[in-house]
């Protein structure tokens, strides 16, 4: 009798593999805890069926071994092997193992280990729910295959009351409440104050002329940052100087531009990192995560969306050194920091993530399905549609959001995992199509200018009439029709952010990331005002509205003209000294009060022509004569 081969599927850290360990055939690698029990032979498979559904349920292996004889005779075969083994695998030595001549390979697993590096990064079975099975792709979609109606449960709309009197400064604090600012004050002069101690602190800082910031000069300074943006100079210190153009008065009349510099210098939004409190480690966003999480926790409190959600990267430049700078070719910033970001097809955001590299919480394998799931976290159940291009979408991504009630749309990579072999191979002409079903997942592929190949769990593969923006009429698939419909928020949140930059060149990458996200509350507070506002404003009327409750007029100092003898004339010494500067004297009323201090200016008709300061002295000379 040949020998009889069962199998052990076990789930560790996202990835699958299938090799054969002494007559047994084993899915994934590591293992101190047992996942899933599968037997493969035949044979035993009705002697083993309860076997298999306790090991679905997540059976400990020494229950297992106590309850199953047959498991615990190759369990017995030798303690030695069986700790050499755990050991192999917890180390993820899973290459030695699998090519080890002493284990063999069935062949009908060949296919299944052949995975490029965008297959991995899709095929994550890290969700803790199990692999997903190899579909059985149909030309029409079946009851099996068929796309699933799922309602949407949502509530889209404002969770809180109107904020105010309903203007743009009350949506813009509704986004950036006192409490968060309030926090920004705390540890920003914290870090003064770390500054102020420093080993390299003269008496020539500026830091030595520090004072506490408090709320109103925090908002006077947010206010002057977000007119930067409005009035466009290359340097931030020509926004005070004096020469004839380049003189705007505006900003000397709030703050000076030392006060100004300082507080951007010690803004900071976090814990500051002392020895009580050392930054984390492996935390590299540990210097934003305030602004990241607030933001997240405020649009999910005040304002859930509709239906349609896209899912995209944006860049913020950044050329300088940091070790998770990105590249990504087709953005308007090249290289810089990446962000993903949930939108709305309008632009709206809702949540975002920063990418801070391999010691990210969403990097390793299965990177996208991750970013994916983390972003959606607080929108998975209610029925959203959620668009995305070909970096995200995999068959294993739709089938993980569908058994979550989530339609999925948009492009895809034709090397993803699980694509139809039939859509691969398929060579089409100009306006055809092909698509196949399976497990309420449609993908397909069709050519116009070039073959773009797509999936979605909502839409059917029928070929729709549309109108493009030059009125010429044109027929495409339906899922690329709504595809180009709401494949459009990050993108357009990218667009108003960019019509008026605030962001400056800088030694410090999260000042860039807190300027990005003060423009995006402006935005985001845009988008709510007029949903809720029949007045509608344009983006740069919103603006100039926030600034003026920022930046309130400022009451102009009374000038009181004091009444001088008419029979006396101040006038002014034309005399020069060798080095051509003009001759001064010591003025006679400050002599009498016991100061020293020259000028320029005398009485004309006195005899004696006393030198006299211009304000105060020349009136108080004269008093009574």
């Amino acid at each position: 009798m040949e020998e009889e081969q069962r199998g052990v599927r076990i789930q560790h850290g996202g990835r699958e593999r299938e090799i054969k360990i002494e007559g047994m055939k084993v899915n994934s690698f590591a293992g101190v805890r047992l996942y899933e029990f599968q037997v493969f032979n035949s044979s035993f498979c009705e002697e083993n069926e309860a076997l298999e559904q306790q090991g679905a349920e997540g059976v400990d292996d020494d229950e297992f071994v106590a309850e199953n004889s047959d498991w615990r005779e190759w369990m017995g075969q030798g303690k030695e092997r069986q700790r050499k083994f755990r050991k192999q695998l917890v180390k993820g030595l899973v290459g030695n193992v699998r090519n080890s001549k002493k284990r063999g390979r069935p062949s009908d697993m060949q296919d299944d280990e052949r995975l490029n590096d965008n297959e991995s990064s899709s095929n994550s079975s890290s969700d803790g729910e199990g692999g997903i099975s190899h579909p059985q792709w149909a030309d029409t979609a079946s009851d099996m295959a068929g796309l699933r109606d799922l309602p949407f449960t949502g509530q889209p709309g404002l969770l809180v009351p109107i904020p105010g009197d309903n203007k743009p400064i009350d949506w813009f604090n509704l986004l950036l409440d006192t409490v968060f600012l309030e926090n920004i004050i705390r540890q920003t002069n914290l870090y003064a104050l770390e500054l102020f101690c420093g080993p390299t602190t003269t008496p020539a800082s500026r830091i030595t002329k520090w004072k506490d910031l408090v709320l109103a000069e925090l908002r006077t300074f947010l206010g002057l940052l977000l007119l930067t943006g409005n009035v466009r100079l290359n340097r931030l210190n020509d926004y005070w100087k004096t020469h004839r153009l380049l003189n705007f008065p505006m900003f000397k009349e709030y703050m000076s531009r030392d006060r100004f510099l300082g507080i951007l210098r010690c803004l900071h939004y976090s814990r500051v990192d002392t020895p009580d409190h050392p930054e984390p480690a492996n935390n590299r966003s540990f210097k934003i995560q305030n602004i990241v999480e607030y933001f997240n926790n405020k649009m999910r409190q005040i304002y859930y969306p509709d239906r349609e959600l896209t899912i995209d990267e944006e860049m913020v430049l950044w050329r300088g050194r940091l070790v998770f700078r990105q590249y990504v070719k087709g953005k308007r910033h090249k290289y810089g920091i990446k962000i993903y970001s949930l939108n709305e097809p309008e632009g709206l955001m809702l949540r975002f993530h920063v990418y801070t590299g391999s010691h990210d919480s969403c990097s390793g394998k299965g990177h996208t399905v991750k970013v994916v799931m983390k972003l959606m976290r607080d929108f998975l159940g209610k029925g959203h549609s959620l668009f995305m291009d070909n970096f995200y979408n995999s068959f294993v991504l739709s089938s993980k959001l569908l058994r979550h009630s989530t339609y999925t749309t948009g492009t895809l990579r034709i090397d993803r995992l699980h694509t139809p072999p039939a859509v691969k191979a398929k060579a089409l002409g100009k306006g055809e199509t092909i698509a196949n079903y399976a497990q309420s997942v449609m993908i397909g592929k069709w050519r116009d200018k070039r073959t773009v190949t797509y999936i979605s769990t909502q839409y059917d593969n029928e070929m729709v009439q549309t109108t493009n923006r030059r009125n010429q009429k044109r027929t495409l698939p339906k899922p690329i029709m709504y595809y180009n419909s709401y494949m459009k928020g990050t993108d357009r949140l990218d667009q108003m952010v960019s019509y008026y930059p605030c962001e400056r060149k800088t030694l410090r990458w999260h000042k860039k990331i807190f300027v990005h996200f003060l423009q995006v509350v402006v935005v985001n507070s845009f988008y709510l005002y007029n949903m809720y506002n029949s007045d509608r404003l344009s983006l740069y009327d919103f603006r100039v509205r926030v600034l003026e409750d920022l930046l309130p007029p400022k009451e102009a100092p009374l000038l009181i003209t004091p009444t001088r003898n008419s029979m006396h004339r101040l006038s002014k010494s034309m005399k020069r000294k060798g080095n051509g500067k003009s001759v001064t004297r010591r003025c006679r009323v400050c002599y009498q009060e016991g100061k020293r201090k020259e000028t320029v200016y005398y009485c004309a008709v006195c005899p004696d022509e006393p030198a006299l300061c211009e304000l105060g002295c020349f009136d108080k000379y004269h008093e009574g004569k």
